[in-house]
């Protein structure tokens, strides 16, 4: 059995992305589930997000064993071995951020694995067992991390393009969220995204067959968008504001044509669309606060600095994140245990 794979992407940047992987991940663990959060984005800003600057130092500028994912592909990388395990008793690779929270830590060295990521994939076609360990890196690592922090779910945080190692993340995941901003760049992502979601997942059945190496284990490729999140809108009088109104509009039947390629005679509307998972305001001064203090908006107290109507402000959006953690949930079949905190 394996653990399921959340991967939050659109390939516009600047859609709130990192953020939104960030405060689900508490979310969840505030609902009860373990969560093992991965930052495969070589920009690692979950990870700076997740981690305090001096930990961080520690883990890049000292480099002592196997500390990021980098760090867990790299013997493969050099043709030397595979991926190494996880070990969570030696904090090694896998982080822990609370009792029921992880992190796989990112690396902006990442990107040097790009390059054999594209090689291998067209490698896979003539039954080479090497170029399936390199395309599975991610997901074997993931699940292996995801089981032995006995998670209940995996986000993933990846940067806004469509190269191989996006690709070969999102072969290995089994839900996509599309985070969204109601402009222009922001659609055409979306535009390009479904396309791509399907000649991936189509290429990666067909070399699924060709695995020659029946003992490995290999992601299913079934990414399949479940729904959008529009962040960072303004609202006046619980309206978007004129401005943002005709790219509002148009989400809900783009997303079907392009990422679900259904068609509908009914005037769907972005507030009774079901794929629709949320509309998140732009939560303002209390967003810098919170990076500030390494902690969700959600979990500011009057001590960091939210004070008056920043703290009805604060409540709002613990009331909007529990809203969109239980709406996936519910979309996927994830059980939430009877739990508050």
């Amino acid at each position: 059995m394996t653990i399921p794979v959340f991967t939050f992407f659109n390939n516009k940047g600047g859609v709130g992305k990192t953020s939104l992987v960030y405060h689900l991940a508490w979310m969840y663990v505030d609902r009860g589930l373990r969560v093992l959060a991965v930052d495969l984005d070589p920009q690692a800003n979950a990870t700076a997000a997740f981690l305090h600057e001096e930990y961080l130092e520690s883990i890049f500028m000292e480099k002592q064993g196997v500390q990021t994912i980098f760090d867990g592909i790299n013997f493969l990388r050099r043709g030397i071995g595979d991926v190494a395990v996880p070990k969570l008793i030696d904090m090694e690779m896998v982080t822990e951020i609370g009792d029921r929270l992880a992190l796989i830590v990112g690396d902006l060295e990442l990107s040097s694995f790009e390059d054999q990521l594209s090689d291998a994939w067209p490698r896979c076609l003539d039954r080479d067992e090497r170029a399936f360990r390199v395309i599975s890196a991610f997901w074997r690592i993931m699940q292996q991390a995801a089981t032995q922090h006995r998670a209940d779910i995996i986000l993933v945080d990846l940067g806004p393009n469509l190269g191989a190692i996006n690709r070969a993340t999102l072969i290995a995941t089994d839900y996509v969220v599309v985070p969204l901003a109601p402009d222009l760049f922001s659609l055409k992502g979306l535009r390009n995204l479904g396309p791509t979601l399907r000649s991936w997942r189509r290429e990666w059945q067909e070399r699924l067959e060709r695995n020659p190496a029946k003992d490995l284990p290999l992601p299913r490729g079934a990414m399949k968008p479940i729904g959008y999140v529009v962040l960072q809108h303004s609202v006046r009088l619980d309206r978007p504001v004129k401005a943002y109104d005709r790219w509002i509009a148009r989400i809900p039947e783009i997303y079907r044509s392009d990422v679900l390629e259904e068609t509908s005679d009914e005037d769907i509307q972005i507030t009774n669309d079901p794929y629709a998972l949320a509309l998140l305001k732009n939560y303002g001064a209390l967003m810098p606060m919170a990076q500030e203090v390494h902690k969700p908006i959600f979990y500011l107290k009057s001590a960091d600095g939210a004070i008056g109507s920043q703290m009805k402000a604060v409540g709002q959006v613990y009331h909007d994140f529990k809203a969109l953690a239980l709406r996936i949930a519910e979309t996927t079949g994830i059980s939430l245990p009877s739990y508050e905190t």
